[in-house]
């Protein structure tokens, strides 16, 4: 019986807001699925497919890699940012040499920023309810 020969992947898992994108990269065209669809239908924004697409330029990779990505929680501008950076780790998982590249530009940093929490006798994390003087 023939053994079958393991296509060569690069694993990186990103996570932005709420968002948890897990991002596995192959040696390919330049292809990228998010969630079974095409990025350029999947992302309401020309703006938010160039952001998640940033690693990539950086590292001259474009059209070396099909990307597969599974994401989910949050909204587009979340999914973008946790996309973008399962793409950077898994960059890393693929070549060492992009660390100083992808470290410099900021994309191995996680955006830890997420939505406050409401107090209560707020009406929202921070917005008083209006006051009145009579």
């Amino acid at each position: 019986m023939a053994r079958a020969k393991k296509a060569v992947q690069y694993a990186g898992l990103g996570r932005r807001k709420s968002s948890t994108a897990r991002v596995i990269l192959v040696p390919g065209k330049g292809k990228i699925l998010v969630n079974g669809v095409e990025v350029d239908k999947y992302m309401p924004y020309a703006t938010l497919v160039m952001d998640l697409k940033q690693p990539l330029t950086l590292t001259n990779t474009v059209e070396q890699f099909d990307i597969s990505v599974n994401v989910s929680g949050g909204g587009f501008t979340g999914q973008a940012g946790a996309i973008r950076l399962g793409i950077a780790r898994a960059l890393l998982e693929a070549s060492m040499d992009y660390r100083p590249t992808l470290k410099r530009a900021g994309m191995l940093t996680r955006d830890a920023r997420s939505k406050e929490r409401k107090k209560y006798g707020l009406k929202a994390a921070r917005r008083a309810p209006q006051f009145s003087k009579r």
